[in-house]
């Protein structure tokens, strides 16, 4: 196998581990191979840290970011990999002191908004069951 497609194997790998599904094309199809090659498969992949504190990495830094987009879909990684709704609260108020009190107030309305939604389809399970 060569190096290109092993890394292409590795990243989605990653990335669904983290996301919990399959990278979806979107607009831009070349921006999510580049993504997927050398983001996940390379530095993702690399040792010294592992995927859970990547991610409170990634969830850190489009926080601080503001990117809301990107951070809807860190906290549900974050949740997806068994952190609890709490450490998720946790890095985000902690992040007051450091990126500002703007940018925990947004993080934590997003995380609430993640939560609802997430809450929101549970229910909608739970009563599809019965």
């Amino acid at each position: 196998m060569n190096e290109p497609s092993a890394r292409r194997e590795r990243g989605e790998a990653i990335f669904k581990e983290v996301f919990g599904r399959e990278p979806r094309p979107g607009s831009y199809p070349e921006f999510l191979q580049i993504t997927v090659d050398h983001l996940f498969g390379e530095i993702w992949a690399r040792p010294h840290l592992s995927v859970e504190e990547r991610e409170l990495v990634a969830l850190t830094a489009v926080a601080l970011a503001r990117t809301d987009w990107e951070l809807r879909g860190h906290i549900g990684a974050a949740l997806n990999l068994g952190m609890s709704r709490e450490k998720v609260v946790e890095v985000i108020i902690q992040l007051a002191y450091y990126g500002g009190w703007p940018v925990a107030n947004n993080g934590l309305r997003v995380a609430q908004e993640v939560f609802a939604e997430l809450d929101d389809v549970a229910g909608k399970d739970a009563d599809h069951d019965q």
